[in-house]
């Protein structure tokens, strides 16, 4: 996804998190800065208008992991902090390499540089791949706000070494330069080049946050197109509608309950991908598409994720078009935590995409 506005959140003496949340500008929030230790009550009022000026006290949940407790209580300066988008890719192509690295000591695979129908590609394989698996592969769309690289080695190394299976993360061409149509033309042409030596049956595409949107495009594509369904899809953190902004990110941030957030504005989201398109096109907006047909998907989000709200909608529309549609909500963590591979949140939900796709490629 786009880079979002964050939430302002402090730690007080006694490891609890404070949130901030304003979904207009108003005093509320004003006031809670101008201390260190944040507000110590909860508050609410809401407008004529009906928004909601609120603080929350939110002690860090004992429901999750010690790790994910650190994780969580990190304080985080709530200042915003502009960066051009060299920056942005510069800095997330250090952070992939790095991280990459790192996923790759816990999940060991092969990873090489490739092109496909013309479009560059990175392969990720299995040490051993068994021969009952080698008539599959998975396609993984990577995150990074349609603008950037935040996913084509960590979404993609621990589920081929979980399921000793091939993938094959497309590296699209990216907006600004490049605005929807092309990241969704890109995926589709990879794709078509892999059913030349795959059944469809036995292909998954899957994706995290901007790959997860791009996911749910690409299949309505698919179906525009008349091409065969892949076996599953996989939307991990995504959303199906550019036209409205969902309630989890008036709250929550990159990072959850801690760092700037700016009250959502009236525009459609993400204008530098969308352009000129009309928000509500059935392929950029899944959620205006008819999903009959769909291949089995598997979604996941957590409980503060800013994708939270766009996850669960885009869920209950595949339900409502009668897909076998399965949505997995982990406690608490903020957006696509599974990133951070050393999490045992992050390795349950490894396990859990890994076990879906061995499920559905194995019929």
């Amino acid at each position: 996804m786009q880079s979002n506005p964050f939430t302002g959140w402090r730690l007080d003496a006694r490891a609890c998190l404070c949130l901030s949340v304003m979904f207009s500008l108003g005093t509320v929030l004003a006031r809670a800065q101008q201390t260190n230790a944040g507000a110590q009550t909860d508050s609410s009022v809401i407008d004529s208008q009906g928004t909601a000026h609120i603080t929350r006290v939110v002690p860090v949940p004992k429901t999750i992991s010690s790790e994910a407790q650190r994780m969580l209580a990190r304080p985080r300066s709530d200042e915003a902090k502009p960066e051009t988008l060299e920056a942005r890719r510069t800095g997330t192509d250090a952070w992939q390499a790095r991280a990459g690295k790192l996923s790759e000591s816990l999940y060991p695979v092969h990873v090489a540089d490739g092109k496909m129908a013309g479009v560059p590609v990175r392969v990720v394989t299995p040490l051993e791949t068994p021969a009952e698996r080698q008539d599959r592969v998975l396609i993984n769309l990577h995150g990074g706000g349609f603008n950037s690289d935040s996913g084509s080695l960590t979404e993609s190394v621990p589920i081929a070494n979980l399921t000793k299976t091939k993938v094959i993360a497309v590296l699209y061409r990216l907006a600004p330069e490049h605005p929807f149509p092309a990241a969704v033309e890109d995926a589709v042409a990879v794709y078509r080049e892999v059913l030349k030596t795959y059944k469809p049956a036995k292909i998954a595409i899957y994706g995290t946050s901007a790959g997860a949107i791009l996911t749910g495009e690409v299949a309505v594509k698919l179906k525009q197109l008349g091409l065969p369904m892949p076996g599953a899809l996989g939307i991990f953190s995504g959303f199906g509608d550019f036209n409205h902004v969902g309630d989890s990110q008036a709250m929550y941030a990159l990072a959850g309950l801690s760092g700037h957030l700016d009250p959502p504005g009236k525009t459609p989201l993400d204008t530098e991908y969308v352009r000129e398109t009309n928000p509500e096109d059935p392929v950029l907006s899944p959620l205006y598409a008819d999903l009959h047909g769909l291949p089995p998907t598997l979604f996941i989000t957590s409980g503060r994720d800013m994708l939270l709200s766009g996850t669960t909608i885009l869920h209950r529309k595949f339900l409502r078009d009668g897909v076998d549609a399965q949505l997995v909500v982990f406690e608490a963590l903020p957006h696509a935590f599974w990133n951070d591979a050393e999490l045992p949140e992050s390795k349950e939900a490894y396990g859990i995409m890994a076990g879906f796709f061995d499920k559905e490629l194995g019929r």
